[in-house]
């Protein structure tokens, strides 16, 4: 996360199928507190830092394409995963789900 994009979602420890209606909750209440002053060529950015979630599975590949959604539905909404291992670029990649998020930066070695 840096200071231009202040918008950030962090997801720790194990993600199950019954996590992901509150987590796409947090993630509609943090776009309904953006500011109303965002010019409308600017697009707002919302990190989702996953690097503490343990044993990614196909639950957090869920999450992810359901908060990819939340984000969509809301317009000129960005969401970049953070920190991702490995396993879950994997997964995405598996299931065709790469291209829900903008951009998704590596698990820092």
């Amino acid at each position: 996360m840096d200071a231009l994009t202040p918008n950030a979602l962090v997801l720790t420890g194990r993600v199950t199928r019954a996590d992901v209606p509150a987590l796409c909750a947090r993630l509609q209440a943090l776009l309904d507190g953006r500011a109303v002053a965002v010019p409308p060529a600017a697009a707002t950015v919302v990190d989702c830092d996953v690097g503490g979630v343990i044993r990614p599975d196909l639950a957090l590949v869920e999450a992810v394409a359901r908060l990819g959604l939340v984000a969509r539905r809301a317009g000129d909404v960005e969401l970049r995963l953070r920190n991702v291992p490995a396993e879950l670029t994997a997964l995405l990649d598996l299931v065709g789900l790469t291209d829900v998020v903008g951009h998704i930066r590596a698990d820092p070695e």
